[in-house]
């Protein structure tokens, strides 16, 4: 259906219209013949573990603003992800990390700024110091029998629930 943020083919500036293409109704462009699908967003987060507690940002903006989500955020057009979680880290808590391996990736339709995937990364630390940011007021580890009520969504809930049931080991 027609996002409320592309009325104008990209392409040639003509007003889209919604018709049903692969059983789906997706924005087209009737001048240039052009379908353009909808992207999902891709955000990149870390699991950062220290004496097997979790590190947590407590938001300071919205969407979720209050809750507890992993280091994170939105994969740029010209970085991959293992760049833009390694990036993200050090922004929003100052810590330099290695990355030990991909854990899984979350599907999640939560965020009012739209659908995407969060891919997680298993992260260590190598150096920094925790610094909060503009973007998390406060941080802590949490031990899985103590994770806060107020987990941010995004995928963040759905990864940090992974983490309190089986240890962050990919199955």
């Amino acid at each position: 259906m027609l996002s409320p943020k592309t009325k104008y083919c990209p392409n040639c500036g003509t007003r889209l219209e919604v018709q049903v293409h692969e059983n789906r109704p997706r924005d087209f462009c009737p001048a240039c013949r052009r379908i353009h699908y909808q992207q999902l967003k891709v955000g990149a987060g870390a699991i950062i573990e220290k004496d097997g507690k979790l590190l947590l940002l407590e938001r300071t903006g919205q969407p979720f603003k209050g809750d507890w989500n992993l280091p994170a955020g939105y994969v740029e057009a010209d970085e991959n992800p293992r760049q833009t979680v390694v990036r993200e880290v050090l922004e929003e808590i100052g810590l330099e990390v290695e990355i030990d391996g991909l854990l899984d990736v979350y599907f999640f339709q939560d965020d009012p700024r739209g659908n995407g995937i969060l891919v997680v990364f298993k992260c260590r630390i190598t150096g920094g110091e925790h610094t909060p940011s503009d973007e998390a007021n406060a941080y802590r580890y949490f031990a899985r029998d103590e994770l806060p009520d107020q987990l941010a969504g995004g995928g963040h809930n759905q990864a940090i629930s992974a983490w309190q049931q089986d240890g962050a080991v990919p199955k």
